[in-house]
């Protein structure tokens, strides 16, 4: 679909049946980055076919590797045999937040690089200084060209002691990314934990990196001083997307299966969708959202109003912040959902007040949902991948109709969604064109 393109969903629909999950776009895009790190070949399976994932292939292309899809669309290899980052196209890197997670195995494999400013969703200052702090650290130069980062280690990368001032995930994954082949050990304190660094990590010791501690906030890495091996991976299960699923299934009142989920992604998540009155079961490796669901909000132990807030892993997403508010839009009582990590991403609840919703935006951070409101079909325009697939639940269990636009962002994150959807129950069509007639 073209950037301008739209759906139109009529809502209402129960939605019931089998939702297999998409592998990680969040694993998906270090994990691509890291083959940077060998000239040998990798085969990567459980890739999702999605604009972002095809945008860093696209990126990996312009420096000289070559990504060759298997019969399986979701199979991709790559092999990065010889580099040139002249050809690196600036107007591909600005259009994904990802193409950041180049700058650590660019520079460790070239010793010099310039890097346009990357792209993605406007949901508020998101800095890259830990990045640069990091690359810093392990011995790199950075300074501005213009617009250009530059990035410079004539002396090539020393592990060492990384104090990350965030935990932020990216630049968690740019410095094991760095640090796996630099000379000398690091170890980073304050990382990220997220399912997706655990799952870059793995990646990279398949490669023959030593790494350990992933999954806590500090992390080891013995550096081998010399590029990795190739290596053949399965990439985890998005756990985002299956929470986006768990909110849309609740709200639309069906019965839905999502199988090969492990549990221990999905406590996160219902930390906060839980206390919406959301619930879940597992039978066997098959996660299971009842049908017919009465979404009740748990107050507090005193009785208040709960809050329903963000963290990094293992708390409760902030990915999933727009998806709680939209829940909670269907669920009996009222709740404060407080979004503490982006400044920005709340400003889409004045679409969902469009549709009927009960809500009073306190600031740009919180948002106060008393429910259930009876949401009716209006015409919306996603700002961003998070807030695009809160709309489309938000239109799927409302009355009427509703006209998605700028969708191209949904498809950022997730794969082939209209067609997923309409297998279950839901009715949604693509229109060409803004102008195009829905009578």
């Amino acid at each position: 679909m073209t950037p301008g393109s739209s759906w139109l969903v009529k809502g209402g629909n129960a939605l019931s049946g089998t939702l297999v999950p998409s592998g990680s776009k969040n694993a998906a895009l270090p994990i691509l980055a890291a083959t940077l790190l060998t000239d040998q070949p990798v085969i990567l399976h459980r890739c999702p076919d999605i604009r972002d994932v095809r945008a860093m292939t696209e990126l990996l292309r312009n420096l000289g590797a070559t990504a060759v899809e298997g019969s399986d669309p979701h199979t991709v290899a790559i092999t990065a045999a010889r580099i040139n980052t002249e050809n690196l196209s600036e107007d591909l890197s600005r259009t994904i937040r990802a193409s950041i997670l180049l700058a650590g195995p660019l520079v460790a494999r070239t010793g010099s690089i310039e890097l346009p400013p990357p792209g993605g969703d406007v949901i508020g200052r998101r800095r890259l200084d830990t990045h640069f702090l990091a690359l810093e650290m392990l011995g790199a130069r950075v300074s501005f060209k213009g617009r250009m980062i530059r990035i410079e280690a004539p002396a090539g990368l020393t592990g060492t002691e990384i104090h990350l001032d965030e935990p932020s995930v990216t630049a968690t994954e740019n410095a094991i990314m760095a640090a796996s082949v630099a000379k000398g050990t690091s170890v980073i304190y304050n990382a990220a934990c997220e399912p997706n660094v655990q799952d870059l990590a793995v990646m990279l010791r398949g490669m023959g990196a030593d790494i350990q501690g992933e999954g806590t906030n500090r992390i080891t890495i013995h550096g081998r001083g010399k590029l990795l091996n190739g290596t053949t991976h399965t990439i985890c299960p998005d756990h985002i997307e299956i929470g986006s699923f768990i909110g849309l299934a609740a709200c639309c009142r069906g019965r839905v299966e999502i199988p090969g989920v492990p549990r221990n992604i999905i406590r996160p998540t219902m930390i906060g969708l839980g206390r919406l009155g959301v619930e879940v079961r597992h039978e066997k490796d098959t996660l299971v959202i009842p049908a017919n669901q009465d979404l009740v909000v748990k107050p507090d132990r005193s009785g208040d109003i709960p809050t329903i807030y963000d963290s990094p892993w293992p708390g409760f997403s902030p990915d999933l912040t727009s998806t709680a508010v939209v829940v909670a839009t269907q669920s009996r009582g009222t709740s404060l959902i407080f979004e503490k990590m982006f400044e920005s991403r709340m400003f889409f609840v004045d679409k969902l007040a469009a549709m009927g919703a009960a809500l009073i935006l306190c600031d740009p951070h919180r948002v106060v949902v008393s429910g259930p409101s009876r949401l009716v079909g209006t015409e919306v325009s996603s700002p961003d991948i998070r807030a695009g697939m809160a709309l489309l639940t938000a239109a799927l269990c409302a009355s009427g109709e509703s006209i998605i636009r700028n969708v191209h962002q949904i498809e950022r994150g997730y794969e082939n969604i209209v067609q997923r959807l309409n297998d279950l129950g839901a009715n949604i069509r693509p229109l060409n064109s803004p102008e195009q007639d829905i009578s």
